[in-house]
């Protein structure tokens, strides 16, 4: 049992990444408003109140996860949630495009930051046996801001005007701030030391690149000079970075974490699963919008009910992973989800929101639940305490880079489609790959081995300690 100084950690930690989250997708229903608010400007650019923020959180989680681990989880958190919370008030009082671009790139450092130690923190108030727990925990937060996003974003925009789902973030991410410098303890740092900057910097530059070719490699064409460009010197700078980890006494990504078969096929599985939940939301959105009319306001208010049901089974979903193994838990969600998108994927020219959309949503959200936060745990389970921010902080660039790629394929497959039979084909193309990428995810982790506490008939709790596996990064 916990007292109230570790629920009071927890809740602090899970508010500052509902607070990440949200913008996620409180933005992206918004984005109509914005553009109309910049007439003037092109797609492209446009693009970029979208794109700059979520570029910028894949080049930054795992830099921001490594020095947080040298640093210190709380004064790290803090600092994001600050520097967030700034660039949100700056975001809704930007005058033009090219300063709203640039301060939702703020926003997005601010978000890289929080990430990482938010899930740490958590990890820090549970020990080691029963972390999947915290992640579910931590999962229920991040769901709960996908499930409001929508929604929420529709009515502030129906209220006023886009600035306003900046302004929602301000009195939050105060009251985090605040509650944060009471509340939270900095566990002792055993090395203060830089870590390896340069190499920091390679791998951010090296996901940066190779997100803006998947973001732009529509319009730029995908054999184009510019697109192959991008992608070799991704590669080259990611090789670099590779060398310094193996040779840097203070690398930014440790190679021992790629030792454990577990973070491998965690962060493999969060990729794949991404992919097909990323192109999921927006497939949704864009069906019941160009396809059945919806509004947008209406379009979020559909959406309601799968993210409610993530948000409700991740708590419980930790706990499961805690007695059965991750794998029990993650090969069902992957299963739940495929069929809800397959029954999505029924769906003809005909609004059938009671009787097909609900139950396909439901389904969906139950698959969510339990597959996606028990993946990161699954990342995480054998990782010592204080490398947490970093192994979360690669679980979650997995993360990024897998909605990045999902939502890129969405549109690439999606298209403009000429009829509204084209759009249902299409729409049907697209529902497929988020199928497929989700059940190659469930067989990722189909060779996932059961924790020694979890194997042991006797219900004896004893894992390999954290001092144990220490000796490893030594």
């Amino acid at each position: 049992m916990y007292d109230s100084g570790h629920r009071k950690v927890v809740a602090i930690a899970c508010a500052g990444a509902f607070l990440a989250f949200l913008d996620a997708t409180i933005v992206n229903i918004a984005f109509p408003d914005i553009s109309r608010s910049f007439a003037g400007s092109g797609r492209d650019a446009l693009s970029w109140v979208l794109d700059g923020y979520f570029v910028v959180i894949a080049a930054l989680l795992v830099p921001a996860g490594g020095l947080a681990d040298r640093f210190g989880h709380k004064r790290i958190f803090l600092l994001g949630v600050a520097g967030f919370t700034a660039a949100s008030l700056l975001c809704a009082l930007a005058p033009s495009l090219g300063l709203l671009i640039a301060f939702r790139v703020v926003q997005g450092v601010g978000a890289a930051l929080i990430a990482p130690t938010s899930l740490a923190l958590v990890l820090d108030a549970f020990p080691a046996e029963q972390r999947a727990t915290g992640v579910g925990i931590w999962g229920a937060a991040a769901a709960a801001a996908a499930a409001i996003g929508p929604t929420l974003g529709g009515a502030l925009v129906e209220l006023s005007d886009w600035r306003l789902v900046f302004l929602v973030n301000l009195p939050l991410g105060a009251a985090v701030v605040l509650a944060g410098r009471g509340a939270l303890r900095e566990r002792p740092r055993l090395d203060s030391r830089l870590p390896d900057l340069p190499g920091a910097l390679m791998l951010a530059f090296s996901l940066a690149l190779v997100t803006l070719a998947i973001v732009e490699g529509n319009d730029w064409g995908w054999t184009a000079t510019v697109t192959l460009a991008c992608f070799l010197a991704s590669a080259a700078l990611l090789g670099g970075m590779i060398w310094r980890s193996r040779t840097h006494p203070r690398p930014i990504v440790e190679p021992a974490l790629f030792v454990h078969s577990s973070f491998r096929a965690g962060n493999l599985g969060t990729l794949l699963f991404a992919a097909a939940f990323f192109s999921l939301i927006l497939g949704n959105v864009v069906f019941l919008t160009s396809i059945w009319g919806y509004t947008v306001l209406q379009a979020g208010a559909a959406t309601l009910p799968g993210p409610t049901l993530s948000t409700v089974v991740a708590g419980p979903a930790g706990k499961l992973a805690d007695r059965l193994g991750h794998r029990a838990v993650i090969v069902p969600g992957t299963l739940f989800f495929a069929a809800g998108v397959m029954v999505l994927r029924s769906a003809g020219a005909t609004p059938d929101w009671l009787s097909l959309w609900l139950p396909g949503s439901c389904l969906t959200g139950i698959g969510i639940g339990l597959a996606f936060p028990t993946l990161g745990s699954a990342a995480v389970r054998d990782v010592p305490g204080d490398r947490f921010a970093t192994a979360s902080a690669v679980n979650a660039a997995f993360r990024q880079v897998g909605a990045v790629l999902g939502t890129a394929i969405l549109v690439a497959i999606v298209g403009e489609p000429a009829t509204l039979q084209a759009a249902l084909d299409v729409s049907n193309d697209a529902y497929l790959f988020s199928v497929l990428a989700a059940l190659i995810s469930g067989a990722v982790v189909l060779g996932l081995r059961r924790p020694a506490s979890v194997e042991d008939d006797e219900g004896d709790e004893t894992v390999p300690g954290d001092a144990a596996r220490d000796r490893v990064y030594a």
